[in-house]
């Protein structure tokens, strides 16, 4: 079993080999170590949010381009117009987004 005691006893025996300053700055390096593994954890569940989020976004747009331009070739049926050609040619070949 590992208690206080032995780490104590493991912390002065380091001191005794390595001397106090090295001892000291390889504990300081290690709380270094602990305190920006912290950070990092949190930092990165704050961007995997935010790239759902900004794949929700995306998903939307492609949705909002795809229904004006099925709204803009309706209304140039309907009114006999020329579509606009180069607006469908330009959004043609890619996916929908819509999940219907």
């Amino acid at each position: 079993m590992y208690t206080k005691k032995w780490a104590i006893m493991d912390f002065l025996s380091l001191v005794t080999d390595v001397g106090f300053p090295i001892a000291a700055a390889t504990v300081g390096g290690y709380f270094i170590f602990l305190i920006l593994r912290f950070i990092l954890d949190g930092v990165l569940k704050d961007i995997q949010q935010q790239r759902i989020f900004v794949m929700a976004l995306d998903n939307r747009v492609k949705t909002m381009n795809n229904e004006i331009i099925r709204i803009d070739v309706q209304l140039s049926a309907a009114f006999d117009l020329e579509p606009d050609l180069s607006r469908i040619a330009r959004a043609d070949g890619q996916k929908d987004a819509r999940k219907d």
